[in-house]
């Protein structure tokens, strides 16, 4: 069959696959937020993925103590006041608040770790223990979605 005429099949094919993540009930805990605290809170994850965008960079560049000082202002618990997590956590459930507190807490443990390899240059630890912040993202993007 001719590639054009192949397109119209691979097309229909295609929207015959189905897409839970896309569907209006995902399984994930729907929580109720007012409008402006809903923008505030994308706000503050899109900041925190750029966060560790620049974490990733500047690690990359062996720049240890500077993957620090980012996760340690922007993620750890340094960045709660920032980010206004007093005025947010009533709107969470207590899950939410669980799994959030244990990323900032795993932000500040990175930084730590982050600054010893500036001496000890072990890149590996320094991943690992990036790994567990992202791990506590991933946890709560699946547990839970913004209504």
């Amino acid at each position: 069959m001719p590639p054009s005429l192949l397109a119209p099949f691979l097309f229909a094919a295609l929207l015959a696959i189905p897409f839970p993540l896309a569907a209006q009930d995902d399984g994930r805990v729907a929580v109720p937020m007012p409008d402006l605290m809903r923008a505030h809170m994308l706000g503050n994850m899109r900041d925190h993925l750029l966060a560790l965008q620049e974490i990733q960079g500047v690690l990359a560049a062996g720049d240890y103590d500077a993957a620090a000082d980012i996760a340690e202002k922007r993620l750890g618990m340094s960045s709660l006041q920032s980010h206004g997590a007093s005025h947010m956590a009533g709107f969470m459930p207590e899950g939410m608040q669980a799994t959030g507190a244990a990323m900032h807490q795993e932000a500040s443990r990175f930084a730590v770790v982050a600054q010893e390899a500036a001496v000890t240059r072990d890149l590996s630890r320094a991943l690992g223990a990036l790994s567990r912040v992202t791990a506590q993202c991933v946890a709560c993007h699946a547990a839970y979605r913004l209504k």
